[in-house]
């Protein structure tokens, strides 16, 4: 097993289907290579295609699976969650005027905190991912009134689960409300942008000053909630050839971004990727399944 205090990972059934992967078979696979601790997504528009329709069964087995094998969820809530388009909103729901549609929302996230809480698996949950990241995304709707609402919903409805919210870009500190149990950020190292491969300038040691600024000021723990072990190109990673993914992430980059992960000195670290190495590997490719098997171990 792999400590899910130290490590963990993100699991999407959209991503898993862009891959064309049958989505019961990644998970069974991340499971049998050791992993228990997930953040998994309730996507709205799977759960409430229609409105008033609710369906969680796609999220139910997901649960199901993960508590049998003794392992831990982090659930998102809320319109913005990992994966591309980065805001999910049903149809219905975007049609809405926005008095409507935030009403609408709030809804849904009570409706789904209701249906979960229940599950033990269930460690803590995640509040719109990166909520107020500009620029990046469809449909994008940032509205800090809202999140607060939300956030005082989510604790009304299970006062003892932690929340978890990420910075809101690349190197914010959350002074203003509401104010997490647990603050996340994203680590980055290598992206697509204007043509052509770039490093960031993300170092650990940069990180661990945010830490210590977040320690001080705010009194909460950081972690990783999401280490790049993926590539990020010109396309959609299923649209690009092996030697294009690998110019973006290749094993060697995958060893470099959790070693420099490593030095931030923040547990847990999850990682960003595990739909891409299932595909990787179905394909014959190993190196990037052992590469990062090594490095978590």
């Amino acid at each position: 097993m792999i400590d899910p205090k130290k490590y963990g990972i993100s699991f999407s059934l959209k991503q898993c289907r862009s891959f064309g992967l049958d989505p019961h078979a990644t998970l069974d696979w991340l499971l049998a290579q050791g992993w228990r601790r997930f953040r998994l997504m309730s996507y709205w528009d799977e759960c409430e295609w229609a409105r008033g329709v609710y369906d969680f069964s796609e999220l139910n087995w997901q649960l199901q699976r993960i508590a049998e094998a003794g392992g831990t969820v982090t659930l998102c809530l809320g319109v913005k969650q990992p994966r591309w388009p980065e805001y999910h909103w049903p149809e219905w729901a975007w049609k809405l005027p926005k008095a409507e549609r935030d009403e609408a929302l709030l809804a849904y996230v009570g409706q789904t905190v209701v249906h979960c809480k229940n599950w033990q698996v269930i460690s803590s949950w995640q509040l719109e991912n990166e909520a107020l990241l500009r620029g990046f995304g469809e449909r994008i709707d940032i509205d800090r009134g809202r999140l607060r609402t939300e956030f005082r919903a989510v604790r009304s409805l299970d006062p003892l689960r932690p929340i978890v919210m990420s910075t809101s870009n690349g190197w914010g500190i959350p002074l203003r409300k509401p104010r997490p149990s647990y603050v996340g950020f994203s680590y980055y190292l290598r992206v697509f942008s204007g043509g052509s491969y770039h490093s960031t300038v993300q170092s650990a040691w940069l990180h661990r000053l945010r830490k210590s600024f977040i320690h001080v000021l705010l009194g909460k723990q950081v972690f990783i909630h999401e280490l790049q072990c993926e590539p990020w190109g010109p396309k959609a990673i299923w649209e690009m050839d092996r030697a294009e993914q690998d110019e973006s992430m290749s094993a060697s980059q995958i060893a470099t971004n959790i070693t420099a992960a490593k030095k931030v000195k923040v547990y847990p670290i999850d990682l960003w990727g595990a739909e891409w190495w299932y595909w990787r590997n179905l394909q014959g490719d190993g190196a990037t399944w052992a590469t990062v098997e090594s490095a978590v171990r």
